[in-house]
């Protein structure tokens, strides 16, 4: 009976390691991987636009929760006539919609939230790849206004992939081929525009040009690719944010998911660190490569937006900044809408 006692023990104690061990090894994985960062976004508009327009009408990005980050204590002030939370039906973009009927000496609008967001990992690569839908994912391999897939593009991507047969094969190579040719130029004003057959002459964009390369090649050769629009929270603990939107692309690898690659801020580093060594930056060369941090807080993907209510002008590039209409013209003289008035502030939580 000692025995068995003794065994008994012995077998509890060897359990409580193995669960302590595993608990120890979960979290600095998880300190490795999946910090969480907390924060408050705060925008306030004075919109700028004419006295005398009747209809004035905004869409901002309206991000909400999801795996790995989480909206909440949303606030929406302004002495607009109408105001509503939006979805469009074609790519999934949510929109803070608001509309003023009438001529208003101003137009005001504060929205705030509170957000929780963590790491986004993808490294755990299947051995096997399984086969995927060609249909079911045919919106993810077509083509776009600036983003075809045919042509010179499609010729670039066969170049580039010519060794490779796999989908994750693929999206390396296009990847390594992109941190390796192009850069970031930083006369580009906003995140760019994402033409890609201009880009893959010229080599030089920002973010939405880099992640619209990356997208057009993959697609090109026959991998389901797509772009991801978003804003970074700012490095301390409070900052200004207006101007910090960013993209980066995710392929998609059957029977695991959608993987996060972000070839633009290995360049950006690059810029930065005023190297063109991709030795210099190899660790960010390997972490870009199916993961992105947690500074990041995602709107939607899609190009070519129709927004709903649906905008007067025509199709939106994609959707990352504020939009207006005054009586059915668009306010801003480009995609970014930075004359339109508004200003977004962060403080860490």
């Amino acid at each position: 009976m000692r025995k068995n006692k003794n065994s008994l023990f012995t077998a509890c104690f060897v359990l409580v390691f193995i669960m302590a061990f595993a608990s120890v090894t979960f979290s600095t994985e998880r300190r490795a991987y999946a910090q969480d960062r907390r924060g408050e976004v705060t925008l306030q508009l004075n919109m700028n636009a004419p006295v005398k327009a009747k209809d004035v009408r905004l869409w901002i990005p309206y991000p909400v929760s999801g795996k790995y980050q989480r909206i909440y204590d949303v606030n929406i002030t302004g002495n607009f006539t109408k105001e509503g939370i939006y979805r469009e039906g074609e790519h999934g973009n949510i929109a803070l919609y608001a509309e003023w009927k009438g001529q208003f000496r101003k137009r005001v609008l504060t929205y705030s939230y509170k957000v929780s967001r963590r790491d986004f990992v993808m490294k755990d690569f299947p051995k096997q790849e399984l086969p995927f839908s060609k249909k079911e994912f045919a919106r993810y391999l077509r083509a776009t206004s600036f983003g075809p897939t045919s042509g010179k593009v499609k010729a670039l991507a066969l170049e580039i992939t010519r060794y490779e047969s796999g989908v994750v094969g693929k999206a390396r190579a296009i990847y390594n081929w992109i941190v390796a040719n192009m850069y970031r130029d930083e006369g580009i004003k906003g995140c760019g525009y994402g033409k890609v057959e201009r880009l893959i002459t010229t080599r030089g964009g920002k973010c939405a040009d880099i992640s619209s390369v990356f997208v057009a090649l993959a697609r090109s050769a026959g991998v389901p690719a797509r772009e991801i629009f978003s804003i970074r929270m700012p490095a301390g603990k409070t900052g200004d944010m207006t101007k910090n939107q960013h993209c980066w692309a995710e392929f998609y690898d059957p029977g695991y998911g959608w993987v996060p690659v972000d070839p633009a801020d290995v360049r950006k580093a690059m810029l930065q660190k005023k190297t063109n060594n991709l030795k210099d930056v190899q660790g960010m060369v390997e972490y870009f490569f199916g993961a992105v941090d947690d500074n990041r807080i995602v709107y939607y993907t899609g190009r070519d937006v129709l927004l709903n209510p649906r905008q007067q002008g025509g199709r939106l590039d994609y959707f990352m900044y504020p939009y207006a209409e005054a009586d059915g013209k668009p306010l801003s003289a480009d995609l970014f809408g930075f004359d339109l008035g508004y200003k977004m502030s962060f403080k860490q939580l």
